[in-house]
């Protein structure tokens, strides 16, 4: 019974094996029998390969073939089968389903059970079969009923099985080289049973090479262009002259193979390869091979509004803001193409590429998937801050939206606040690039970055759980804003390195770098330098952190979490700047003799230490807007005790002093005054806590000062702005131990609010 139902199924081989030969198509007859006869893949059958080692020890295990057509998947199998001494059977998946299947795995059982001999199942284009044909295949894989060998065009990884996948052995076959290919042909041309060995054939110069070129590695292509060219330049065929000789004219060349079908399969995965080494040659900007790739589909008959849907998401991914007009170009091809259509419309869907493949590139938009990420992390609702809230319901009962600064009534339109959440400040996700127009926006967007966190030194962003007219960080939150404090940072930004002339090797000290606003334009301004900053507490340190991460890593700024002492004792030795910069480190001016003697002695030679100190003797003082006369002479009484010489360390001391002891350090001195004005809201809170502290004897005044608190006061802010260095400035400035007329100083500021 067996032995009938064997004769019956027999494989697809064995059949074409009883025909007539000549019948045949020669790239089937020309189909190898053996290792030796066959052509091409040397990486995976060559002399000493694995495959080649286990096909002659009739070892082989379960393997998949995967390559594009015409490579020899299905005539290595044909190989396997003359070699193995097991039974070699053959299903081919277009055709035959899970009922062919269990057919051939109970003859393989019966096999193994009557005569002890084992079966190769040759399963072609397997990817044909769904997951539960597959899946009727495993177990029987699994045991070791058959071994299976399968081919498919398309990639095993994604479809096949990967239960299947992981119990074979892939091996991925590669179009068949030029050589290969001429290989192919005159073994057909010189097989005497097979092939056209018994004819006299020869050809015009440049057919047979046509022939192969266009083949495009595909020996099934090239053997059956050879066929037709062959028996067509004669008639008739055989000649009866077996001596006659067959010329292969380029023309009968040329009309033989014509124009090879292009490989491309919709839903397979070469469709996919193409269109993704299309979207990458736009990405690498090379429009040559956008170009070949673009006709490479069209040729093939894709979609061109699949095409130009994926051109509409290059223009966002991988251009950008680089270049804002790339999506509307391409949409304004697609919006004509479809006026159009073909064969027209191939100049829209070319003009589209070469745009985007010439445009400059910038990935930014991908900063979306960061803050995605983020969001899908976040292990709770992250709470909106209050000033940007919804106002218009419940304003009155828990004060939303107070505190909003609207941008539209600022300079520039714009102003800085904070936007993201308590939680996420100082978080950065969009990287703008430095081409095209996102290179005219970066420095404006990393400024106002920059300036949106420095502005956020005080987190008042509480939602008001219940009403408090009072509330203190209410009130904080509105002091800091209505006094627009990031103004006066970025002129002080400004002014301080507007006295620096940085080389881009140079290395640049940055003291109390705050939250990194005057740290980023010397990061900036010495690509090839060192930047080295001082902070001192930790959630300064971790928005320079956060920020520096998106950073390159060898171009990182240097960020230290100590006091200015500390920090300078922790410095590499013989480590010098050309450029020191700074605000407020100097405030307690009888404390600073050693500070500044540490900064002298890490200067390098001709370097300058650019810096901004608040002077509180010498701005404004609360007594200024009192207007009860008993009351301001008491103020006034209490302010001679606070800023004299031996008050307290921070107002006790003149910008005479300041600019005395800098100069009896050794270093040459050039002093400016800014004037920087803010309007400045005093809580009550505050006010009773400074008389407290400050203005001794003057605590029961608080009760007449109550009218302070009503208005924002209009508060000014002398700061000296420091040039010194070790060598003569080049405005001529002196050393007081060279010239008694050292000091000139120039004043200049904002005076109202």
């Amino acid at each position: 019974m067996a032995d009938k139902q064997d004769s019956a199924t027999s494989s697809l081989f064995s059949l074409a094996a009883q025909r007539d030969v000549k019948s045949q198509p020669l790239a089937y007859r020309m189909r190898p029998r053996t290792l030796d006869e066959y052509i091409g893949q040397d990486h995976i059958v060559g002399k000493g390969r694995l495959l080649r080692r286990a096909i002659q020890a009739d070892q082989l295990s379960s393997v998949i073939f995967y390559g594009p057509p015409g490579t020899g998947k299905t005539t290595l199998a044909r190989v396997i089968a003359n070699t193995t001494k097991r039974h070699f059977t053959t299903l081919n998946a277009v055709l035959t389903g899970v009922k062919e299947l269990r057919e051939e795995i109970q003859l393989a059982k019966q096999r193994m059970e009557n005569y002890g001999q084992g079966t190769i199942l040759f399963v072609d284009e397997v990817h044909r079969w769904n997951k539960s044909q597959q899946d009727a295949l495993l177990p029987w894989v699994e045991n070791g009923t058959v071994i299976f060998i399968g081919a498919t065009t398309e990639n095993p990884f994604f479809e096949v099985n990967a239960a299947l996948v992981s119990r074979s052995r892939i091996f991925q076959l590669k179009a068949l080289t030029t050589d290969d290919l001429l290989k192919i042909a005159q073994q057909a041309l010189h097989d005497p049973e097979r092939g056209y060995g018994k004819y006299h054939i020869s050809f015009e110069k440049g057919a047979l090479d046509h022939l192969v070129e266009v083949a495009g590695g595909d020996a099934r292509s090239l053997l059956n262009a050879l066929q037709l060219a062959v028996e067509t330049s004669v008639e008739p065929f055989p000649p009866a002259d077996p001596e006659q000789e067959i010329l292969i004219t380029k023309a009968a060349a040329e009309e033989s193979i014509q124009r090879k079908v292009v490989l491309y399969d919709k839903e397979g995965d070469y469709h996919f390869d193409v269109i993704s080494a299309f979207i990458k040659s736009l990405r690498g900007s090379d429009p040559d091979a956008a170009l070949y790739w673009l006709a490479k589909m069209v040729a093939a008959g894709e979609d061109p509004r699949f095409i130009f849907r994926r051109m509409l998401i290059s223009a966002c991914e991988d251009i950008g803001l680089a270049d804002p007009q790339a999506i509307v170009v391409v949409q304004a091809d697609a919006d004509a193409f479809d006026r159009i259509g073909l064969p027209e419309g191939r100049f829209h869907l070319t003009h589209a590429a070469l745009y985007l493949a010439t445009a400059p590139k910038s990935n930014s938009a991908l900063a979306f998937f960061d803050a995605l990420k983020t969001v899908e992390e976040e292990n709770a609702q992250t709470e909106v801050p209050n000033h940007l809230r919804d106002a218009s319901r419940d304003s009155n009962g828990f004060g939303h939206g107070e505190g909003y600064l609207y941008p539209h009534s600022y300079k520039d339109h714009w102003v800085a606040q904070q936007y993201l959440p308590t939680s996420l400040q100082g978080k950065v996700f969009y990287q703008p690039g430095d081409l095209g127009y996102e290179r005219q926006i970066r420095e404006q967007v990393l400024e106002r970055r920059e300036e949106q966190i420095e502005n956020a030194a005080i987190d008042a962003y509480q939602e008001n759980l219940s009403y408090s007219p009072g509330d203190k960080q209410r009130e904080m939150w509105v002091n800091r804003t209505i006094s627009e404090r990031g103004t006066m940072l970025r002129k002080l930004k400004e002014t301080l390195y507007g006295q620096l002339d940085l080389r881009r090797s140079d290395r640049v000290l940055v003291l109390n770098a705050g939250f990194g606003m005057l740290l980023w334009p010397a990061y900036r301004l010495v690509p090839e330098g060192l930047v080295v900053a001082q902070v001192e507490n930790q959630d300064q340190a971790s928005y320079i952190g956060q920020y520096a991460q998106t950073l390159p890593e060898l171009s990182r700024p240097e960020i230290h979490c100590q006091s200015v002492e500390r920090f300078f004792g922790s410095l590499d030795q013989g480590l010098l700047f050309e450029a020191v910069v700074g605000r407020n480190i100097l405030s307690k001016l009888r404390d600073a003799k050693e500070r500044i003697s540490l900064l002298a002695g890490h200067l390098a030679k001709g370097g300058v230490i650019s810096l901004a100190q608040a002077v509180p003797s010498e701005s404004s003082r609360l007594s200024d807007f009192v207007t009860d006369s008993d009351a301001k002479a008491k103020m006034v009484d209490c302010e001679k005790a606070l800023f004299n010489a031996t008050g307290p360390a921070l107002s006790s001391w003149t910008g005479r002093d300041l600019e005395q002891l800098l100069a009896e350090s050794g270093l040459y001195v050039h002093t400016t005054y800014q004037d920087l004005t803010e309007a400045r809201v005093v809580s009550s809170e505050n006010l009773t806590r400074w008389l407290a502290s400050s203005y001794q004897g003057c605590e029961r005044l608080a009760g007449k000062l109550i009218s302070l608190t009503k208005e924002p006061l209009c508060w000014h802010t002398k700061v000296a702005i420091i040039k010194a260095s070790n060598v003569p400035l080049k405005d001529g400035h002196k050393n007081p131990k060279h010239d008694e007329n050292w000091l000139q100083i120039e004043s200049s500021g904002l005076k109202s609010c």
